[in-house]
């Protein structure tokens, strides 16, 4: 009976070891980006005049200087934003997504980032990229990555009869809010058997030393000053990816 319950209980140590893995959290913008896709996409829509130049750039801008001050109101920010997205059907709102990718995103996307997410991805490592944008917008430039939907954590849009609603469903995927909802998705990963035994992340931002900090291997990806001071005082890796 004491050989079967060692037995067991090894086979259970080695169970849970095999679905041990590795995690690398990527943030999006200015980080596998050279450029903030929320921003731009609010340019790009005014540009292709679908909505009002004045009024939506204003705002758009205010939006962006309160973002990298560091006092942005998220959830009103993306209400803002989610309320273009009201006013056409799924079907067309994809087809202008695809298009503003295509000559918005694509030129801007980092080699560097995409060397660093396989380099995750050939060693076995699940990849997730976390990021405050909104999941309408980060979910398809995630799959220029490689990077399926269930390893995409935004902020959520609600959508209802195919539309969107303008509102959110849960938090802001922001500041504090990523851990939030990371640790929802690592809940998840555990009732499917999975835990992680080292974590990475990749950030160019202040707003994500909550992030930063939670990770074992932090690495401050091209970082604004205040980042950039913290990485160096606590001897965290500092690279650059800007292009």
């Amino acid at each position: 009976m004491q050989n079967q319950a060692a037995n067991s209980s090894l086979n259970n140590q080695t169970e849970a070891l095999n679905n041990s893995k590795e995690l690398a959290l990527f943030d999006l913008d200015h980080t596998l980006l050279d450029v903030d896709s929320d921003y731009l996409w609010g340019e790009y829509i005014v540009k292709k005049g679908l909505v009002d130049e004045a009024q939506y750039r204003t705002a758009n801008q205010r939006f962006y200087e309160e973002y990298i001050a560091g006092t942005l109101d998220a959830t009103e920010y993306n209400e803002f934003v989610a309320d273009f997205l009201t006013t056409l059907p799924l079907s067309r709102l994809f087809e202008i997504r695809e298009d503003y990718i295509k000559t918005e995103i694509e030129p801007h996307i980092r080699p560097k980032a995409i060397s660093a997410i396989q380099h995750h991805i050939e060693a076995g490592h699940d990849v997730v990229i976390i990021s405050a944008t909104n999941d309408f917008v980060v979910s398809a430039i995630a799959e220029r990555f490689g990077i399926e939907a269930a390893n995409v954590l935004a902020t959520p849009l609600e959508v209802k009869d195919d539309r969107y609603t303008g509102k959110l469903t849960d938090k802001p995927n922001f500041k504090e809010g990523k851990i939030y909802h990371l640790n929802k998705w690592l809940e998840a990963k555990k009732e499917q058997g999975v835990t992680y035994s080292k974590t990475y992340g990749y950030s160019d931002s202040k707003n994500d030393l909550p992030l930063l900090e939670w990770a074992d291997m932090p690495v401050a990806v091209t970082p604004d000053e205040v980042l950039h001071a913290h990485a160096l005082a606590h001897n965290w890796a500092v690279e650059d990816w800007s292009i």
